[in-house]
């Protein structure tokens, strides 16, 4: 008998530390879900303000280590050194396999080293992450029209731009890609 209240202790003692560390995620969750709302319906400068308050909840992983890992990653970004950036950002995705952000992040290092192969798969996951990653759908239209394929850059950035309709960057590449096509802008 006192091993099965043993076993049950430690079960349960196993479930409330699972609860308590899905409750940060779940609120973050709910905060992103509020913000998505509010920018379904925006005005073009109240949706700059909402969208960069979801690019800053995509860029907090839960992990000091992480989000500096991220923040690395952005430094080598902005500093050109492709290399680093890769590093970093495979580091922030080798211990945190579920944050989107370094997914994405990654990509735009591949991207601009052309090794597109790369940059889709990680922008794939992103979006399989997150998939209302309106900048990683932006991300695989890019790729996909730097490789030709126009149609289906058309169509990433139909999707990016249903989620997030005032983003300057996809508006802009989808006029683009729709002149390449022949067909009429959104």
């Amino acid at each position: 008998m006192r091993d099965a209240i043993r076993y049950l202790n430690h079960t349960v003692a196993a479930l409330l530390a699972l609860v308590m560390f899905s409750l940060p995620a779940a609120a973050d969750d709910t905060r992103l879900d509020t913000l998505f709302a509010q920018l379904d319906g925006a005005a073009p400068q109240e949706a700059r303000r909402i969208a960069s308050e979801i690019e800053l909840e995509w860029a907090r992983s839960g992990s000091a280590a992480m989000d500096l890992l991220l923040r690395r990653g952005e430094d080598a970004l902005e500093a050109g050194d492709m290399t680093a950036a890769v590093e970093h950002l495979s580091a922030a995705i080798d211990h945190a396999p579920g944050f989107a952000e370094a997914w994405h992040l990654r990509s735009v290092a591949f991207f601009r080293q052309e090794r597109y192969g790369l940059a889709l798969n990680d922008l794939a996951q992103a979006i399989v992450l997150e998939p209302r990653h309106f900048n990683a759908m932006f991300g695989m239209g890019r790729v996909l029209e730097e490789t030709g394929r126009f149609a289906l850059a058309r169509e990433a950035f139909v999707q990016a731009h249903s989620i997030h309709p005032h983003h300057e960057s996809v508006s802009e590449a989808l006029e683009r890609v729709s002149r390449k096509l022949g067909g009429t802008d959104i």
